[in-house]
């Protein structure tokens, strides 16, 4: 049976929805127009009657391929296995540019054209796209008549565009699935087996286990896509290495990578590799497995604000809240959640553009259509927030998910408990989330990635939404887009009200709740304890100390130390100014573009969090967050004792944002005296504390 590409492709589109998907989606994601699309629907029935399904057709709501599964999964195995006749242009342009990047001679025109059955201009004119596409990795196309075609440059950057290419067009579910269970193969025919022929999936299956088993020594997360990407990375390092292809890396970066702990963890990584696969790792392959790990990081869901270099991101958090506040006429720079959500999305992020990592986002098109005005005020706020670096547009669209994602909050949230399965990262299951709460007044949602499904008891759930298609699981959920049509939304809202879950629940669940809400009512009176606790002790010892004579840093801190002994706050002075000096060693304290230092420590010798403030009678010059040279005249002297409570932690990371809200907040601590800093703490901690527990 011949089928065209365009055929092929909305068959696969309306196979991937469980739901209506409109003519207009379908020619957006074929680039066709709508006309187009009704034309080639009319072949499309032609093939899915001969399998006994039907194509509903639904004036203003779409299309939707309608009959048993078993019958839909007998025209996928078609679809796997179809010796294609013809190409998109865009598969055609992916599968020259996979065959290129992995011949290691000149690949002749007339090889391609025949591979592919069209003509050498049409190879020609898709070379020029290939050409085009490969630029932004510093690669060129080299071609010569009798010669061929090949890429040249440099082995680093031929692999990072291997990886792009793999992550953007291979799903990550489909990717997630070879890890996990070995998916059907396709045909030698299919541009995405070709796309996989550049790494070895026996290859892929050894090292993920490898990954998975160092991954519990990081002491955090690991973001599904940049897992797929270290994973990715180290498939393609050791085909590479395996071909004899060396890669540079720049030694000054190696010296400071050796120090961390990721390059430890890289090295053992490395040296079991070198034993499984019988090749040698050089400390330059050791360098870009260490960068991968640390530009993979999943922040907790309560980020230290006190971490090192946090504070510094900070600065760009909440100078990006700023601008958008300003460009929206809508404040956003009270928001807790946004402000930590940012600060852990670019501590990664900023280290991947500062490397030219480069990251996939494969729903950078959608954000850039339906966000357009957030896009573009992001896009103008990382020119100037970050005017030193060239922030890549995959990056903007995550920042316009988590602004996004902000101003859709909705604050009343009841207890209908909906499971959400994103495989995309946090701000992409957040964003769902949130929409859905505010479609959905009364829906709480709990976010997982793939990896964690299987972990999952789904029974626990009235509603399962996932943004990927799911295999082997036995519960129904509801397949849709992380940005929610309307029709989408119209369904969950069907979906819920006729959920079986939620009718006819018996008497001895019901006493199951009762024990439930009470042990959830000692947990939060523990809560609400730690809390009132915390900000008593925080308010009642704030002090400002007015610093007369000091011939260094050290004397000033050691005299503010000195009262806090005093006060019974710390017991050791001596041993809390040496944590406080080493803290300072290790990276700047100075908070750029202000006279303020933070310096905050955790230690035995401290008895109780305390936050203070010392103006010095004469500035010293320290070095800033960002590396400039400061002239600081005010410490901000924050101290928490080793062993802190989580809700301590979260007060002094409010503290921690609350110094460079903004610009009238920066200035109070400049200069506002005792009472009007008190007035402005207390403000900030009852609006914590109501936030927390005032409904």
């Amino acid at each position: 049976m011949y089928i065209s590409a365009r055929e092929r492709k909305i068959l696969e589109l309306l196979l991937n929805k469980q739901e209506e998907i409109t003519v207009k989606e379908i020619a957006d994601e074929l680039t066709v127009s709508p006309r187009t699309v009704h034309r080639d629907l009319k072949g499309v029935e032609e093939i899915i009657d001969e399998y006994g399904l039907l194509l509903n057709k639904k004036s203003g709501s779409g299309v939707q391929l309608i009959g048993d599964v078993s019958l839909k999964e007998k025209i996928q195995s078609f679809l796997f296995n179809l010796n294609y006749y013809e190409y998109t242009s865009e598969e055609r342009q992916t599968f020259i540019l996979s065959t290129l990047l992995a011949s290691k001679e000149p690949v002749k025109l007339v090889s391609l054209a025949n591979d592919l059955n069209v003509t050498l201009a049409t190879i020609s004119n898709d070379l020029n796209k290939v050409d085009e596409e490969i630029n932004p990795f510093n690669l060129k196309l080299l071609r010569k008549r009798g010669y061929g075609v090949e890429i040249n440059g440099l082995e680093s950057d031929k692999r990072k565009a291997m990886s792009k290419l793999i992550n953007t067009n291979i799903e990550e579910y489909e990717f997630i699935s070879i890890i996990k269970e070995n998916i059907q193969k396709k045909s030698a025919e299919s541009v995405n087996t070709r796309l996989l022929g550049l790494i070895d999936e026996n290859k892929l299956l050894i090292i993920e286990k490898q990954i998975n088993r160092i991954k519990k020594e990081l002491p955090y997360a690991i973001a599904d896509r940049a897992y797929i990407g270290l994973v990715v990375h180290l498939v393609l390092a050791i085909e590479r290495i395996e071909q004899g292809e060396k890669i540079n890396f720049d030694e000054n970066l190696l010296v400071e990578l050796k120090k961390s702990k990721e390059f430890n963890l890289a090295k053992k990584l490395a040296i079991v590799l070198e034993e499984i696969f019988n090749i040698e790792i050089s400390d330059g392959e050791v360098g870009y497995i260490t960068m991968h790990l640390m530009g993979a990081k999943l922040s907790n869901e309560h980020p230290e604000i006190l971490e090192d270099s946090s504070l510094h991101v900070g600065v760009y958090a909440q100078n990006l809240i700023r601008f958008v506040s300003n460009e929206l006429n809508r404040d956003l720079t009270k928001n807790v959640s946004l402000f930590k959500d940012l600060v852990a999305h670019l501590k990664p992020a900023l280290y991947r553009i500062k490397q030219n990592m480069g990251i996939s986002n494969p729903l950078l098109l959608k954000i850039e259509e339906d966000y357009q005005k957030l896009y573009f005020i992001l896009t103008k706020a990382a020119q100037i927030v970050f005017n030193d670096l060239e922030v890549p547009k995959e990056e903007i669209g995550f920042l316009v998910i988590h602004f996004a994602s902000a101003i859709l909050s909705s604050d009343q949230v009841k207890e209908h408990k909906t499971l959400v399965v994103c495989s995309s990262g946090i701000g992409t299951s957040k964003i769902l989330s949130t929409k859905l709460q505010k479609e959905i007044p009364g829906l709480k949602t709990v976010n997982i990635s793939l990896f964690d499904l299987p972990k999952i008891d789904l029974s626990e759930y009235g509603t399962i939404i996932s943004t990927i298609p799911l295999k082997n699981i036995n519960e129904e959920y509801l397949l849709v887009n992380p940005l929610l049509s309307e029709s989408e939304i119209a369904k969950i809202r069907k979906s819920i009200m006729t959920n079986k879950r939620l009718i006819g629940k018996g008497i001895n669940e019901n006493q199951d709740q009762i024990k439930v809400n009470h042990e959830n009512f000692i947990v939060d009176l523990k809560k609400v304890k730690n809390y009132s606790t915390v900000i008593y002790k925080l308010l009642e010892g704030f002090y400002i100390d007015n610093i007369e004579q000091s011939e260094t840093i050290a004397d000033a801190l050691q005299e503010i130390c000195n009262v806090l002994k005093l006060k019974s706050v710390i017991k050791d002075p001596e041993n809390v100014v040496s944590a406080l000096l080493k803290r300072e060693e290790l990276g700047g304290i100075g908070i750029p573009g202000t006279s303020l230092g933070l310096y905050h420590t955790r230690s035995e010798s401290i008895l109780k969090p305390s936050f203070s403030i010392g103006r010095l009678n004469n500035a010293f010059k320290r070095k800033a967050m960002d590396d400039t040279d400061i002239e600081v005249d005010t410490i901000l002297l924050m101290l928490s004792p080793s062993n802190i409570s989580d809700e301590a932690l979260e007060i002094l990371s409010g503290i921690s944002s609350l110094i460079i809200r903004d610009e009238q907040s920066i200035e109070l601590f400049q200069t506002g005296n005792e009472e009007e800093l008190l007035n402005l703490l207390a403000t900030e901690m009852k609006e914590l504390y109501d936030s927390k527990f005032i409904k």
